[in-house]
């Protein structure tokens, strides 16, 4: 019994690793993604005990507060947005929404700054096969 739950916690360990590491991935092509679109990037990652952030970019005087949602797959899907199977962005509900919305919120008087801002998502598809990905943008989603 002992060893079962061991294996299993491993196992876990194992998973969560993977799902950290493809979020770091994912959150880097995120981040090139809105570069090659004109965009630049202020800060990544911006945690505080309420929330977190994981892309900050602006373009002209508008800041984004972007998450990032990725989702592997062994070959990359049709991202449509009419393609209902894959949607690594309907994983960012309300409550996230508003967490969000409080961290940008505190990061836009820790910085003192004036400027309009708005939340975004970006789903990012990365196929392990090969080694490929697309990014969806969603922008002003609250």
């Amino acid at each position: 019994m002992f060893r079962v739950k061991t294996c299993a916690s491993i196992v876990l360990m194992i998973k969560d690793e993977n799902r950290k590491a493809a979020g770091r991935i994912g959150e880097q092509i995120a981040s090139d993604f809105l570069i090659r679109r004109g965009f630049s990037i202020i800060e990544r990652n911006f945690r505080r005990p309420w929330g977190e952030i994981d892309v900050i970019a602006q373009k002209g005087n508008l800041i984004h507060f972007v998450e990032v949602k990725t989702l592997t797959r062994d070959y990359l899907p049709n991202v449509s947005r009419e393609n209902n199977q894959y949607r690594p962005e309907e994983q960012v509900h309300q409550w996230k929404l508003k967490k969000m919305a409080r961290t940008a919120e505190m990061y836009m008087n820790e910085k003192e700054l004036a400027n309009e801002y708005q939340i975004d998502v970006i789903g990012v598809f990365l196929s392990t096969k090969t080694r490929t990905a697309r990014c969806r943008f969603f922008e002003q989603v609250l």
